[in-house]
């Protein structure tokens, strides 16, 4: 149909409707296809998402099917050693020599009391417990071992090492004083001994008191006895029957 307009002859736009259903068609499904990618997405992200409690794992002591025994708590492989459990250094990790670190443990694993000590004395009452510290002894050391021995040693040995702690006084058997003359002459390895595998009435401390603080509850202990012996009053000589008989 052609409509005349200033002298201008044109075409009527009868198809107008048409097109524009066309395009509103084609922009429908892009708004769907847009809103289908969206749900999609959504639906991966939810799908993805674990929540703390609900994520896989193993509890302790509960019966899993993955293992054949239903074990969910796995027993140590067999002939592995946890990382800085090797132990190589018998003298820093036993308080023994090297080669005679086993010598001197009962069946039990604990400290054998030796039966000579009425007649030996100092280090060869204790032939097989190290004589020098197999680490430096620094002051940070020493006020560490402090620290320790207030924690764990003082109830029973007192804050001097005189064997007076406060369950002591409160009725129970007397603790080895550090002061005397056996425990003054007596090798380091023997305090590494007795606190790490117990001692007479003196429970072990290797749960509570690692390795490094068990020496440097050791260096405490020896300026303790140092302390102890710079305090003593120098001996006044006695006189002899001789001299006493000239005044």
């Amino acid at each position: 149909m052609l409509k005349s307009s200033g002298g201008v002859a044109s075409k009527s736009s009868g198809r107008m409707p048409e097109r524009q259903s066309l395009s509103a068609r084609w922009g429908g499904k892009a708004a769907s296809g847009r809103l289908l990618f969206a749900v999609c997405c959504l639906l991966f992200v939810t799908s993805c998402r674990v929540d703390m409690q609900d994520q896989p794992k193993m509890k302790p002591y509960r019966s899993s099917p993955f293992f054949s025994d239903g074990l969910s708590s796995r027993p140590r492989v067999e002939g592995t050693i946890p990382r800085g459990f090797l132990m190589t250094d018998t003298e820093y990790f036993t308080g023994k020599k090297s080669g005679r670190g086993a010598s001197s443990l009962t069946s039990t694993g604990s400290a054998a009391t030796p039966t000579s000590t009425t007649t030996l004395t100092g280090a060869a009452a204790y032939p097989d417990d190290v004589e020098v510290f197999p680490i430096p002894v620094t002051k940070e050391l020493v006020h560490r071992g402090k620290e320790r021995y207030e924690i764990f040693c003082s109830a029973c040995h007192g804050f001097t090492g005189n064997g007076d702690g406060m369950i002591v006084r409160r009725g129970f058997r007397r603790a080895a004083g550090f002061n005397d003359d056996r425990l003054r002459q007596a090798p380091v390895g023997h305090f590494f001994d007795a606190i790490t595998n117990g001692w007479g009435a003196m429970p072990s401390y290797a749960a509570q008191v690692p390795v490094q603080d068990r020496w440097a509850i050791i260096a405490y202990i020896r300026a303790l006895q140092l302390k102890h012996e710079i305090q003593q009053p120098p001996a006044t000589p006695s006189a002899s029957p001789t001299e006493g008989a000239r005044h």
